[in-house]
């Protein structure tokens, strides 16, 4: 016999073989698939907390300008007598509510009778699925009802298992009704059996904010011992005017947006800070911090946040001191303002000076401002983000509350007798994040938040033996029908268009920062120059290095055309008096510059007046130390006055200066 293997073991192993090679060829492929995922989401992540940076560090601009553009005498509906601050600060009774607004025959929405029955909400919940609208008459009066259910709630709210099986906790929501619904038929809707915690962020960014809010505050003002609604850091005027919920607000309900937005802003400060569940679990929307008391949170006065001195506030605006409260002492000057302008700031000023002489002594019917340990105190739990590291330390990523550690936790557990800290405020691909040894949850109910089939989201089931069960989903049909290679795709190629852009805004500063490794002048540099200098600019901590080919070319020495950074995108000018560098800065600014008109457009007419644009630009400009020369922009706005009335359209303006991807250019053409 002779000792050659048989031929079954010569392809039994060359079959082994092959499995092993398909499996490493499928390991290293999803291996890149997967590498492609976590830079695209860290992409988007990057830029999101950059955003959130920059609304922060203009904050000081941003409360000069409500200071001087948000008098209630102007934005509030609500009041007969503008000028008596016990009258400002009442909602107008549902009656009122009925005599100004008529609802017409032929509307056929949902009609609302208060007390409010699950009929009412259910009725909603099918009219919202169906594209339908709520009639201004009964947002109104929704409103108002929840306002004043909302004052009769404490800071801080218990709930109990022992009056339920489950509690159910919901993660952010961004305006994405799908997620929404998706959870009520999955879990049901709120009920005496079937209690809910939702933990902040229901509007911003997504379509359906409003929507969203009716729905939740109809079963809140049906189940309000059943139903939780904290506050979330998204539940802030100035957040609102940047993230597009003031302006979603504004597009479907043109004549009464003034009166929603603002009664909208007092319900948002009164809603709760935070819920605790069975004395041992706490539930808020960011987190905590090493100074973080519970007992200080239960007995401030949340409200006094939105509303104060007849002005609209902000919770990213620290409380002023006594001997700050002028705007020239908060580094904004009103001298490069026109006379008609600056006159109208002076008197508003004069006003306000007057009001504080006469009202900040004892006796004064206007309640206290914020103080700084009230203000930081809220703005901890509801920016901070916890991390792996002891200790606690400013979140720079966001600008705003702080990085705890474990041990900050195991503090504030000892010292209150808890067990799990729910959370929610961070993105998480999977829907929820468990870190802390298990002690601290996130919890994140906005699927497709970033793009289709960027993550699950995800909400939990807590027993009464307060064991978490955690259920996902993910609410679009469209990316159920792509393999994982196109959605990874779609993903990818979102995240790339959103940096191009950001990286052609800073296209002056990204060039001088090349030059400086380009010494001879060849247009080219080393790739690790190349992500020094990128890195430099824009300051988002991505992987450059690994990010190069996707943004730009190498020539045959290996060396980087950093000038191909700009070959993808360009921008639509279709106005030539716009030179260059004020295109890029209009870029750059469009979110704070759309913020200031927002600001400013008071009747929400889309319009305003030459000469106030130009004046506020320079104010803006100004703040910030952007080198714009006036006359080249005094150009570009009489160009865009078509008719020549004085007036321009803003959101037109914005429009006329967009980007244009080449390659979707080239596919359109």
């Amino acid at each position: 016999m002779g000792c050659n293997r048989s031929v079954p073991d010569r392809r039994s192993e060359r079959v082994i073989k092959a499995a092993i090679l398909i499996q490493k060829w499928y390991r290293a492929t999803m291996a890149r698939i997967e590498m492609r995922r976590r830079y695209s989401l860290s992409i988007f992540r990057s830029i999101e907390y950059a955003d959130e940076q920059d609304q922060l560090q203009l904050s000081k601009f941003f409360s000069f300008m409500l200071d001087h553009y948000t008098n209630l005498d102007s934005v509030s509906p609500i009041s007969t007598s503008p000028t008596d601050p016990q009258v400002v600060g009442e909602c107008l009774r549902i009656t009122e509510f009925e005599e100004k607004i008529d609802v017409p025959d032929s509307y056929y929405g949902p009609r609302l009778s208060f007390p409010l029955t699950v009929g009412d909400a259910n009725a909603l919940i099918h009219a919202f699925r169906n594209k339908q609208r709520l009639h201004p008459h009964y947002v109104l009066q929704l409103l108002c009802e929840t306002r004043r259910v909302l004052k009769l709630m404490p800071n801080i709210t218990h709930l109990s298992t022992s009056y339920s099986k489950d509690i159910t906790i919901c993660g952010d929501l961004h305006g994405n009704l799908d997620d929404l619904l998706l959870i009520f038929y999955k879990n049901g809707v709120p009920s005496e059996q079937n209690r809910y915690v939702f933990n902040g962020d229901y509007v911003d960014r997504g379509k359906n904010s409003l929507e969203i809010l009716i729905i939740l505050f109809a079963f809140f003002l049906i189940y309000p011992n059943n139903i939780s609604l904290n506050r979330g850091n998204h539940e802030d005027y100035l957040m609102n005017l940047r993230y597009g919920f003031t302006k979603e607000v504004s597009n479907k309900y043109k004549e009464h947006s003034t009166q929603i937005l603002y009664l909208l802003q007092d319900v948002f400060s009164w809603l709760p800070l935070a819920t605790i569940i069975d004395n041992k679990v706490l539930i808020l929307h960011g987190g905590i911090s090493d100074t973080t008391n519970l007992d200080f949170l239960k007995a401030l006065e949340r409200n006094k946040f939105v509303v104060f001195f007849l002005k609209l506030k902000s919770l990213l605006q620290p409380p002023k001191s006594v001997g700050g409260r002028h705007n020239q002492k908060e580094g904004i000057s009103t001298t490069g303002l026109s006379k008609h302008t600056a006159s109208k700031h002076d008197a508003g000023k004069t006003q306000h000076d007057s009001s504080l002489s006469s009202t900040e002594p004892s006796g004064s019917n206007l309640p206290a401002g914020p103080t700084q340990e009230e203000w930081k105190q809220i703005l901890d739990v509801l920016w901070s983000d916890p991390r792996s590291q002891n200790g606690c330390k400013p979140n720079k990523s966001r600008g705003a509350g702080c990085y705890f550690g474990p041990d900050v936790t195991a503090k504030i557990f000892q010292r209150y007798n808890l067990k799990i800290l729910i959370r929610s405020h961070e993105f998480k691909r999977e829907g929820y994040d468990i870190s802390h040894g298990g002690k601290v949850i996130t919890i994140f109910s906005a699927s497709n938040y970033y793009e289709e089939g960027s993550n699950r989201g995800a909400y939990i089931k807590l027993d009464p033996e307060l064991i978490p069960r955690f259920v996902q989903f993910q609410s679009s049909n469209h990316t159920r029908r792509l393999n994982i290679l196109e959605r990874v795709g779609t993903i990818e190629s979102s995240a790339l268009k959103s940096l191009q852009e950001l990286i052609y805004a800073h296209r002056s500063e990204l060039i001088s920062a090349f030059a400086q490794y380009d010494l001879n002048g060849t247009g080219c540099i080393s790739v690790p120059d190349w992500a020094a200098a990128m890195e430099s600019v824009l300051q988002l901590e991505l992987p450059w290095r690994m990010l190069r080919p996707r943004l730009a070319q190498m020539n045959p020495d290996g060396q980087v055309d950093f000038m191909s950074c700009f070959y993808d995108l360009k921008m639509d000018q279709p106005i030539k008096e716009a030179q260059p560098a004020l295109v890029e800065t209009l870029c750059r600014y469009r979110k704070d510059l759309e913020i200031i008109f927002n600001i400013i457009n008071k009747d929400n007419s889309g319009l305003i007046s030459l000469e106030e644009f130009s004046q506020t630009w320079r104010l803006f400009t100004s703040h910030l130390g952007i080198d714009v020369q006036d006359d080249s922009f005094d150009k570009l706005v009489l160009s865009i006055d078509h008719n020549k009335d004085g007036h321009i359209d803003f959101n037109e303006f914005l429009e006329a200066f967009h980007f244009v991807h080449r390659v979707e250019e080239k596919a359109n053409s």
